[in-house]
């Protein structure tokens, strides 16, 4: 009998792995209704829906293995994150869904919020006044205008998975719809900004750099505290804080 793996859990939702099956169970039915939808339209590789009883998502394992992990250097070819950017940009440019994604998130609220949580990890002395302050300016260049794009919301390495330079599968859609397109290629390229110029190549269009750094302070400074609370840690080699740092 195959083994049974948990992959993340925590009080909003838990993936389970047995051999090449993905059990995801979410307190939320939206997110899975929006990751069944999205998987439905993309032009990218995505996961087989094998079956659905709620609060569960039966989905099949994607060939290949994960371009990488957040706080590890990824053994990934260049050419594999160029192809990543292609599929980024397939995505982008793919026909709107109906609905916002968490890449969409109104400016105003997203500015209160991000001023609401810096104070708070300053207050709590979860980090230095002028680690804050000084991200907090860097983010301010992402809070601008932007064109809806079809997005993923939540496009971390480990959800695009690689076989050579071929990209094989996405997964995690929960967060999908219309957004930001810099706001997901920051959160694939956050911690790695050595791989940048490849998923850019990939892309196959310039991108506002300033507005990527902006959006890697603004997704490091609203999850640390998060991150922290939920048993994961921010402060690990390479992860959230060393991102705030490296805009000092």
């Amino acid at each position: 009998m195959d083994e049974v793996e948990l992959v993340v859990a925590h009080s909003e939702r838990a993936t389970l792995r047995v051999g090449d099956v993905f059990l995801k169970v979410d307190a939320d039915q939206a997110r899975i209704d929006v990751e069944v939808q999205a998987m439905a339209l993309v032009p990218v590789p995505t996961p087989e829906v094998l079956w659905r009883k709620p609060p569960v998502l039966a989905i099949a394992a994607v060939p290949g293995t994960a371009l990488g992990r957040l706080g590890e250097p990824s053994t990934a070819p260049p050419a594999a994150w160029a192809a990543a950017g292609a599929a980024i940009r397939k995505l982008h440019d793919a026909p709107l869904p109906p609905w916002t994604g968490g890449a969409g998130r109104d400016l105003a609220e997203l500015a209160a919020d991000l001023d609401s949580e810096c104070e708070r990890l300053v207050t709590n002395g979860s980090l230095p006044a002028d680690l804050v302050t000084r991200n907090r300016q860097v983010a301010e260049a992402a809070l601008r205008p932007w064109t809806p794009a079809f997005t993923h919301g939540d496009l971390q390495i480990t959800h695009v998975f690689v076989d050579g330079d071929e990209v094989t599968g996405i997964i995690d859609w929960s967060e999908a719809g219309r957004g930001d397109a810099l706001y997901d290629l920051a959160t694939f390229t956050l911690g790695h900004e050595e791989h940048l110029a490849d998923v850019i190549a990939g892309y196959g269009t310039d991108v506002d750099l300033d507005v990527i750094h902006a959006w890697w302070s603004v997704r490091s400074l609203l999850v640390v505290r998060w991150l922290a609370e939920h048993g994961f840690d921010p402060f690990a080699p390479g992860c959230e804080v060393d991102v705030l740092r490296s805009r000092m």
